[in-house]
């Protein structure tokens, strides 16, 4: 087998070239091309200098995460950077494209970097459960000290070639076309510099008011995360230990991480968000349809937020509502939220004006016929959506696409409202939709292969994490809500408060408790409005215009920055229907909060699959990651089940009088996967 990494000499110096498409991933060819090459500059005399770069898009773009779990092969990634590193003649890593992760800790590796400007290098194994573990944590804090290493290695953004070269990480920034041959003139500038600059010999300077100020700052974003804290240990014992020391302790951490759930549960999440984009009968080679303008029915705030994804992606939007009122006051609330981001430094300054440039807000609604995607985002009402589908299916041109942001609805009977059932699909965006990552794409019964694969593309575009659902009620996300709001309400009749089912939901991981959101979303919504009818707990608050957060009253009292307190009131009316209902008092514990509203969830997605509404189970962990909140540590509730044990789901499930899916069961008793 040919190797990956090939050398060509320039004069003195030995050029070390990777060309292992798609992103130079340090696989074991890799490496082991990498080490024959440092040897072979190291040996030949005539070499003064080497240079290391790559062919193809990117410099080194991370470990090969193929590899992960599996017996190792060749050369390690540690053995080639401690022979780069100890080389007697200095080498130069020549970054373009992306030099991350174990890319990042190669080029630290070498002794100088030289860049492209739009590059960018980053150490983001912090976003697998990881930490970088081929010196990163150790060689950071020693270039660049802890203020600007703790973000890199904890957080785990890159960073781009100009803010490095301010930071010292970069030494040279260096002519976009021009990478090779200003490595080997700057190769040819240092070659007889000595000592050869180290990184290792380097002391790296305590700094604990940094520490703890980066601690604090970011306690609420790692929360319940591992990975971060061992990155900031690692990094502090940089400060407290000789290198080697540090690489051992560096060593030690990893190996934790790598052999922990969580950094289990986080590479299940990378690789089951690639395999969601993909479906499983329509062919990745499908003629894709031309999307060049799309059309929003609704300016309300999902009508405006849907829009508000194409316009920033560069694509036209004609957007129409009812009233001149209506239309304005959703123009006005996007651009607002526009002008917002720019202020914060999210977007640049003039982005604001080109995406509002690309809007044309009307009260026509034949100003649709030109437009190759149509969204209506209007009242969830069958009757609405079929009569808003049925005047679709007069004006819209052969081949738009026609799509529902329905949450719940059967997306089959709304396609009947038309002549091209095959056109129609749905695509429903979460709240709110400029900001939710997950869009679920709803495949109706005759719904065409390349309206799926079309719109599949397009959520990449808009910078969407998509997944695939068939129709049901509810789809895979919200007909999995049902189960656990269900049971949270009954256990409040039977002698939980809803702060002690928020505060295990909140425990467990997730952003807020199923109360705690209701009165976040507002009790009222999808409310029957008649005061007098009164028969659950949320039609008494309600009732009493106890509608959530923004009437300072909901299933908690609120101040007015929106700090909730258990409520009296609340106690009141909930022990009132328990009289009612003749239901007795009882002491819940967490484990059967646990047990009635995450397990259930569990079952639910069983059935899901059973009826084969969800592609695969990592397909319905996609959805809970990136459109419910649910910790990504936790990878999922289908692969937090095959952790907690198919086999106490089940017996726990049934222990409360469940009735348990089929699959469920069978893979409990075989010691299988949900799949």
């Amino acid at each position: 087998m040919t190797s990956p990494v090939r050398t060509e000499r320039h004069g003195d110096v030995l050029v070390i070239i990777s060309d292992s498409p798609p992103v130079n991933a340090l696989g074991a060819a890799v490496r082991d091309g990498l080490e024959a090459g440092v040897k072979e500059g190291i040996a030949d005399a005539s070499i003064t200098a080497m240079v290391l770069r790559c062919d193809g898009r990117t410099f080194f773009a991370g470990a090969d995460i193929t590899e992960f779990g599996k017996p190792p092969k060749g050369a390690s990634l540690h053995e080639v950077i401690d022979m780069i590193d100890a080389s007697p003649k200095p080498v130069v890593a020549a970054i373009h494209g992306t030099a991350l992760g174990g890319g990042c800790e190669t080029a630290l590796a070498c002794h100088y970097r030289v860049a492209v400007p739009s590059a960018v290098i980053g150490t983001p194994e912090v976003k697998l459960g990881l930490l970088p573990g081929a010196g990163g944590t150790q060689r950071l804090p020693r270039l660049i000290g802890m203020r600007a290493a703790l973000p890199m290695l904890a957080i785990g953004d890159p960073v781009p070639a100009k803010k490095a070269a301010d930071l010292g990480l970069i030494d040279r920034l260096v002519g976009e076309d021009s990478l090779e041959a200003d490595a080997i003139a700057f190769a040819r500038e240092v070659a007889a510099k000595r000592p050869i600059p180290r990184i290792r010999d380097k002391d790296a300077k305590a700094d604990p008011e940094a520490v703890a100020e980066f601690r604090k700052a970011n306690a609420r974003k790692f929360r319940g995360f591992d990975a971060p804290e061992a990155n900031i240990r690692c990094a502090e014992a940089a400060t407290e230990l000789p290198f080697d020391e540090g690489m051992a302790f560096e060593r030690t951490e990893f190996m934790k991480l790598m052999m922990g759930v969580q950094s289990a549960a986080q590479r299940h999440i990378f690789f089951a968000e690639r395999q969601a984009a993909k479906i499983d009968d329509v062919p990745a080679d499908t003629k894709l349809r031309t999307v060049n303008r799309v059309g929003v029915i609704g300016a309300g705030t999902m009508g405006g937020g849907i829009s508000m994804n194409f316009l920033s992606a560069g694509i036209p939007v004609t957007i129409v509502e009812m009233n001149q009122e209506a239309l304005d006051r959703g123009t006005g609330v996007m651009r607002k939220n526009y002008e917002a981001s720019a202020a914060k430094g999210r977007i640049k300054p003039d982005a604001p004006e080109k995406a509002m440039g690309l809007l044309t807000p009307t009260l026509d609604f034949n100003a649709l016929k030109d437009c190759d995607l149509i969204i209506e985002a209007v009242y969830e009402n069958m009757d609405v959506k079929k009569e808003v589908f049925g005047k679709l299916d007069a004006i819209a041109k052969p081949g738009a696409i026609l799509a529902s942001n329905t949450s719940y609805l059967d997306v089959n009977e709304i396609a009947t409202a038309t002549s091209r059932p095959q056109d129609v699909l749905g695509l429903h965006f979460f709240s709110p939709a400029n900001v939710m990552k997950l869009l679920e794409v709803v495949r109706g019964d005759k719904t065409a292969k390349d309206v799926l694969a079309t719109v599949m593309a397009l959520a990449k575009k808009i910078r969407k994490v998509a997944v695939v659902a068939g129709v049901c009620h509810g789809f895979i996300g919200n007909r999995m809500l049902a189960p656990r709001q269900q049971e949270a309400n009954k256990l409040l009749m039977e002698g939980a408060t809803p702060q002690q089912i928020d505060k295990v939901h909140v425990d467990f991981g997730m952003p807020m408790g199923p109360f705690q959101m209701s009165d976040l979303a507002g009790g009222d919504i999808g409310w029957h409005r008649d005061p007098n009818r009164i028969e659950t707990i949320r039609d008494a608050l309600c009732a009493e215009g106890r509608w959530g957060q923004k009437k300072q009253a909901g299933f908690y009292d609120y101040d007015e920055k929106r700090n909730p307190t258990p409520s009296p009131r609340v106690a009141e009316i909930i022990e009132e229907f328990r009289q009612k209902s003749n239901l007795p008092k009882r002491e819940i514990t967490d484990e059967e909060i646990v047990a009635r509203t995450l397990y259930t969830m569990v079952n639910e997605g069983a059935l899901i699959l059973e009826e084969g509404k969800a592609q695969r189970a990592s397909d319905i962990d996609v959805v809970w990651i990136y459109g419910y909140g649910w910790p990504v540590y936790r990878g999922g509730p289908m692969f937090w089940a095959q952790t907690e044990g198919l086999k106490k789901v089940v017996a726990a499930l049934e222990k409360y009088g469940f009735k348990v899916a089929e699959s469920l069961k069978a893979a409990a008793e075989s010691g299988g996967q949900l799949k």
